[in-house]
């Protein structure tokens, strides 16, 4: 049911993620956290998607409803699939389509619903002049870290109007970006970054997206904080000549029930902070010969391991599995190590006693949770912003350590894993391991102080509330 804001002095919050849970984890965390705050939320996101959602909401957001959306047909699009995870990257294409052809399903909602905000996402960039016409102020709510807004999608990236950067432009930052540990990125990276400026079916590009988006709404909300990334807020600030408001890293609450039981007897059998867990998210795939060489780089290691290799819909995993571990491997690490494919509570995993060290590729809300339990942080991005965050975390924060990688393909082989794992598991007194683990404990302690974090949240509160009085004077 859709419900309409009948007290003008509660905040009231349209929130529009994209159809992608990496997008829509964070609205979700942001929805829970001012929900505890009073604010009304209205959360948009596909039918097929609701009841997922629903789950992530806390118990307290009792102020949050969800309104689920009505994709129509999109050829190609397979019926059903409502959000990335059910497709590859090449279909997930047309669930932009999909989003523009529902301008007038989301017009109809806020005519009714009214809110004083919509916090939209990067690929509505027709929202803000929608609302606009509607009387509603919008918020482009970066998922991302400010790095990744001042490094890729800032007007100075793009000088002249759909004069697209090269391979070489990319590998540097933008004219005018502040000095920092991040000065260039490898030729792999800036190879990925390039997929910004393709159009898919006709559509605007991702950067033209962000880039209408980012100029078209009333203000921009960055999930970071300026101890994190003061620099590149200020640049994005200047880029964009609006206000900027700052959710803090939004620390997600922890976990309730408890580890299922077959993982916690197994963790159960090593020393504290001695296990190594490995996993890439539900949507980041790694190829045969990274598995091989991963695989490999953790059977060094003297660590017990728990890896998670997860693969495309539709993908014989067992066959998988056989085909790309190195061959005698199962055998050969049996008593310290598990391999498995397939959903884990990684909250409940990084929290035990026994986990010490985090291998991940680098999605901030992935590096957030390691550093709230105290575990050490290697990373091994595969696209896009992940390999910004890397940086941002070993280069900026040094609070962690990336894999080293070979410039032009981004191979890295056996010895690099165990070289970076061991910097910071084995070499606790030497340099840098022993800068990195001080840092990350001093994040830690940043991270967990609740009068700060809470801080981020009222001020975004007090801060859209007096915009909202303004805009109705």
């Amino acid at each position: 049911m859709v419900m309409e804001s009948s007290n003008d002095d509660v905040l009231h919050i349209v929130m529009f993620p994209f159809f992608a849970f990496g997008h829509i984890s964070p609205f979700v965390q942001l929805a829970n956290k001012l929900s505890s705050h009073g604010v009304h939320v209205s959360f948009f996101t596909a039918c097929g998607n609701a009841s997922r959602v629903e789950s992530m909401l806390n118990s307290t957001a009792s102020t949050t409803h969800i309104v689920p959306l009505t994709l129509p047909q999109v050829e190609g699009l397979p019926p059903g699939a409502e959000s990335t995870a059910e497709l590859t990257p090449l279909t997930a294409e047309l669930l932009k389509v999909a989003l523009d052809l529902m301008q007038p399903q989301i017009r109809t909602l806020l005519s009714h619903l009214k809110p004083h905000f919509v916090l939209f996402d990067f690929a509505q960039e027709w929202l803000p002049k929608m609302a606009d016409e509607l009387g509603i102020k919008t918020v482009f709510y970066s998922v991302f870290v400010a790095l990744s807004t001042a490094f890729l999608t800032c007007p100075a990236r793009v000088p002249q109007p759909k004069n697209y950067p090269t391979l070489e432009d990319m590998k540097k930052p933008p004219p005018g970006f502040p000095h920092t540990s991040i000065t260039s990125v490898k030729t792999f990276e800036g190879r990925d970054f390039l997929y910004i400026f393709k159009s898919f079916h006709g559509g605007p590009t991702v950067y033209d997206r962000v880039l209408s988006g980012l100029k078209g709404c009333s203000a921009i909300l960055a999930k970071t904080c300026s101890q994190m990334e003061g620099p590149y807020i200020e640049y994005v600030k200047s880029q964009f000549n609006k206000p900027v408001f700052l959710v803090g890293p939004v620390v997600p609450d922890p976990p309730s029930g408890e580890l299922e039981e077959r993982w916690a007897t197994w963790l159960n059998k090593f020393e504290a902070g001695t296990v190594i867990y490995c996993s890439f998210g539900s949507e980041t795939f790694l190829n045969d010969d990274q598995i091989k060489e991963l695989a490999l780089g953790l059977e060094q290691i003297a660590f017990p391991f728990f890896l998670v290799l997860n693969f495309p819909a539709n993908v014989d995993v067992a066959a998988d599995l056989n085909r790309t571990l190195p061959e005698g491997f199962m055998e050969r690490v049996k008593d310290k190590g598990i391999i498995h494919s397939g959903w884990v509570h990684q909250q409940h995993i990084l929290a035990h006693s026994s986990v010490g060290c985090y291998v991940c590729h680098a999605g901030f809300s992935s590096v957030i949770e390691a550093l709230v339990n105290d575990c050490q942080v290697v990373m091994l991005p595969q696209k896009g912003d992940q390999f910004l965050n890397a940086k941002l975390v070993s280069g900026d924060m040094k609070a962690g350590v990336e894999v080293n990688r070979r410039d032009e393909d981004g191979y890295f082989g056996k010895h690099d894993i165990k070289e970076a794992v061991e910097m910071v598991m084995v070499e606790v007194d030497k340099q840098p391991g022993k800068l990195i683990r001080a840092n990350q404990k001093k994040w830690k302690q940043f991270l967990l102080n609740k009068d700060i974090q809470c801080k981020f949240i009222e001020d975004l509160v007090n801060e859209m509330t007096a915009m909202a009085k303004v805009s109705s004077n």
